[in-house]
């Protein structure tokens, strides 16, 4: 057995990353978060898929919340990069669309097909697109609230000094890539030493806006650990910071407080960042 980070073995390291692998019948969960964010799409205003780049998946959708003027919460899925579309946990908007926020919900190119540090820089290319606002939604010099789930809290993370954004809630974030380049998820990713070193927010803690790290107490031990680090790295430097921790929530579940208007996330954010 060659231990490779933390008293884990390559085995070890999996199991310790694979969210799908942690609760039953992860398929089902999914078509239950594709099926309620059909229905939040079919209730909303908004606008479709539409381009902040050249590449296909460079895309957003825009939903309003119907208060003119609404500062705009942006959300970013996971996936561990390489899985996934806006489309399926879209439903996530239904609790900052009810506190008058309006909401884009963020796509990227996933990995094989882009590295770490291009869909990093698609990330900063959306929000630098919502600045300019050439589509005419409004969105330009409203305040930016940034927010992702898992690997959309690593792109969090990693935009949290962005000019145009004022607030940041990073979900159970995957701050350090070191773990991830050991284990089955690099298969796709093939970080590069350059890129553990510079698209690990843990590993670079600097002037950033009012943040929120929440993380379920029912994740996977490495998941809590990587979040409280987190928070623990930004409350060190003087960072303005809350650490939430979500009781009996594990990793899908905790997108179902986000969806709560009166979730403790939302509560939380709206409580630490200017509107």
């Amino acid at each position: 057995m060659t231990i490779l980070y933390r008293g884990m073995d390559r085995a070890a390291l999996d199991a310790a990353y694979l969210n799908t692998k942690a609760i039953p019948d992860f398929p089902a969960v999914l078509a239950s978060c594709q099926a309620r964010s059909a229905a939040l799409y079919n209730a909303t205003p908004g606008r479709r898929d539409l381009r902040y780049g050249t590449r296909p998946a460079q895309r957003f959708d825009w939903l309003s919340c119907g208060q003119p003027g609404a500062p705009l919460f942006v959300f970013i899925h996971g996936g561990y990069w390489q899985h996934c579309a806006k489309e399926d946990f879209a439903y996530a908007a239904s609790g900052p669309l009810a506190r008058g926020f309006d909401v884009v919900l963020a796509e990227y190119t996933l990995a094989p097909v882009a590295s770490m540090a291009e869909i990093v820089a698609e990330i900063g290319a959306l929000l630098d697109y919502l600045a300019a606002d050439p589509d005419g939604l409004g969105t330009a010099q409203r305040p930016i609230h940034l927010s992702g789930h898992s690997a959309g809290g690593h792109l969090t993370a990693m935009h949290r000094a962005h000019p145009a954004v004022v607030s940041a809630l990073a979900i159970s974030p995957l701050v350090d890539l070191e773990p991830i380049s050991l284990c089955c998820l690099n298969d796709k990713l093939q970080l590069t030493a350059h890129e553990i070193d510079t698209c690990s927010p843990l590993r670079h803690i600097g002037p950033g806006v009012p943040t929120v790290v929440a993380v379920g107490d029912a994740e996977l031990p490495e998941l809590i650990r990587q979040a409280h680090d987190y928070a623990a790295a930004c409350d060190a430097a003087g960072e303005p910071i809350a650490h939430v921790r979500l009781p009996a929530m594990k990793h899908f579940d905790v997108l179902d407080d986000l969806a709560n208007p009166h979730g403790e996330m939302l509560a939380v954010l709206q409580a630490i960042a200017p509107r």
